[in-house]
């Protein structure tokens, strides 16, 4: 796994629910009581289960209901809908990252690249709502959504650095710029779901954008 970052570790820390498991390299977290910790994995499924079906604006009241609490119980797990959002993703933002170590030593980065770039666009229209709300995380390092979108790019780059270095991708290519690109189509094949073919359409069109100029 990569190594964790400061702008990480703060992200984590201001959202985590008292209790969490701390992340690597951050100061251990006080262990959940038993009833506690049955509270939090029965938000966290309630809550994956109602993004899937309703999208992330979904009303945190029945989730709570769903999941058996009163609404200050979420509160004090999640205290805002940024929070809990970033703890239902980071099971998806973990397989993310490891396929981006999958791809460190491809032979062909550029592929490398694309095909990372394609399973992000996957990841983020899977649930409706997820690429605004990582949109809007990749310039609020603070947002509950922080932890997501700051080790994605982070994985990103190391990716676009190696496209880059092979010659295969224009050098002024920066990786919150692609992060943006991607979450858009992501934001645009969520409003267009009759067009499954939209998202692999506007990618192709950005990476022709991408490629280095013959030397």
């Amino acid at each position: 796994m990569a190594t964790e970052t400061a702008g990480q570790r703060r992200a984590a820390a201001a959202h985590a629910p008292a209790g969490a498991p701390a992340s690597v390299g951050a100061p251990a977290a006080r262990p959940m009581r038993a009833d506690a910790r049955r509270n939090y994995e029965r938000l966290l499924a309630e809550a994956r289960t109602a993004f899937t079906e309703h999208g992330t604006d979904t009303s945190l009241e029945d989730i709570a209901r769903r999941a058996g609490v009163g609404i200050g119980t979420l509160y004090r797990h999640f205290p805002n809908r940024t929070a809990l959002m970033g703890a239902v993703f980071q099971g998806e933002v973990e397989a993310l990252l490891a396929y981006a170590r999958e791809l460190a030593d491809a032979p062909q980065p550029c592929t490398a690249l694309v095909d990372w770039l394609r399973t992000l666009i996957t990841h983020a229209s899977t649930y409706r709502g997820l690429s605004r709300a990582l949109m809007t995380a990749s310039a609020d390092e603070s947002s509950g959504m922080a932890r997501c979108s700051v080790p994605l790019g982070e994985a990103g780059s190391a990716l676009l650095a190696r496209a880059q270095q092979a010659g295969a991708v224009r050098r002024d290519v920066v990786i919150g710029d692609l992060m943006q690109l991607t979450n858009g189509i992501a934001l645009a094949a969520e409003e267009s779901p009759d067009d499954p073919e939209l998202a692999d359409r506007l990618l192709t069109l950005t990476l022709r954008g991408l490629k280095a100029e013959p030397a």
